[in-house]
């Protein structure tokens, strides 16, 4: 028996396209669930993965400003952003949610773009019944780097937009795009 040397063990960086990090801009519009306001937080969940942002109390035009970062080993799979009013004494109410497709942001980064005039729109997607966007959302090259800004219309829930950009980070040592 020859042995070629230690077994090759499979790691999470094999299966590791980059990072996405999602900064929860803001909340607007959204539902009251207590007696004359929310105490609104988001649950971001991508597969397995779940974050949270904090809580901001009596708000229903709540400024977050917070990143969240996940994983990406597949591009197909989609961002389910949940928002959720925080109650003390009894489960958290839940205040409409909206689910976005990251795939035409990934296909843009993976065009390779480099040296683009700042603020150059590189893809547009459309609002459709497919996606939760309020508005078109534009991926633009800014300072060196592609962000896609998404307006998501809150599902499931009688008012309420969530307001978010993606970016990209690239990992050493990860399979990459």
């Amino acid at each position: 028996m020859t042995t070629t040397g230690p077994a090759r063990t499979s790691s999470l960086m094999d299966d590791l396209l980059g990072l996405l990090r999602i900064r929860i801009r803001r909340g607007v519009n959204l539902a009251v669930r207590d007696i004359n306001s929310s105490d609104p937080y988001i649950v971001v969940k991508m597969g397995k993965q779940k974050l949270k942002t904090r809580v901001i109390s009596k708000d229903v035009n709540p400024e977050w400003n917070e990143d969240l970062t996940l994983s990406v080993t597949n591009p197909s799979l989609t961002v389910l952003l949940t928002v959720y009013d925080h109650d003390m004494f009894s489960k958290d109410d839940k205040m409409g949610d909206a689910e976005f497709e990251i795939k035409p942001y990934i296909e843009a980064l993976r065009m390779q773009l480099d040296g683009l005039p700042s603020g150059t729109i590189v893809t547009t997607v459309q609002p459709s019944r497919r996606n939760c966007l309020a508005e078109e959302s534009k991926v633009t090259w800014i300072d060196g780097k592609l962000v896609q800004d998404l307006v998501l219309r809150l599902r499931h829930v009688e008012c309420g937009e969530v307001e978010a950009q993606l970016q990209w980070i690239d990992l050493p040592g990860s399979k990459g795009l």
